[in-house]
């Protein structure tokens, strides 16, 4: 099954993805009004936790997925999928918007990893984005191993984290 094709089985019963992606921003609203400034403590903090990750992988899914088709696949706005393209950011931003009024995010377990995770999404993007717009084009055999390249790429990533964790503490100190 490829992914278009699951695309078309779950588009063919919406019903599925809308009540998921209602659901999880009700579940913040009602457990911020349960847990009123009592976010931080531990069983809130969890719920919160688990809420983010169930909404924020499939949003930043959803906007990867975007940026890819409007950049590189040269997709029209107008082509956009509501349910896949849309719906899972609105529910990602809306959920997010409502817990931070409960409990700071800084508290949430995990949730600096998806925000660093989002950023390693957005910065291999735009890496891509302006070795495309270079055309840039290798004539030639490379006879390097695959494994060599995978280990290339996972030191670009590793270099662009460090340089990111440098920034954030290097913003933080002033």
């Amino acid at each position: 099954m490829t992914l278009k094709e699951l695309f078309e089985l779950i588009g063919d019963h919406p019903a599925y993805i809308i009540g998921f992606f209602l659901f999880i921003p009700l579940t913040a609203w009602i457990a911020g009004i349960m847990g009123k400034n009592e976010g931080h403590l531990s069983p809130w903090k969890y719920l919160y936790s688990t809420l983010i990750y169930s909404v924020c992988v499939p949003g930043i899914f959803a906007l990867s997925l975007n940026i890819y088709m409007f950049l590189f696949d040269r997709g029209k706005a107008l082509n956009a999928d509501i349910y896949f393209q849309i719906l899972p950011i609105l529910s990602m931003i809306i959920t997010l918007m409502i817990i931070r009024k409960n409990v700071d995010l800084d508290l949430i377990p995990g949730f600096r990893n998806i925000s660093g995770l989002l950023f390693m999404i957005f910065a291999a993007f735009a890496i891509m984005w302006g070795i495309d717009k270079t055309r840039i084009f290798v004539i030639g055999f490379v006879n390097i191993p695959f494994h060599f390249l995978i280990l290339i790429f996972a030191g670009l990533f590793l270099i662009i984290r460090f340089g990111w964790n440098r920034f954030i503490q290097t913003s933080n100190k002033k």
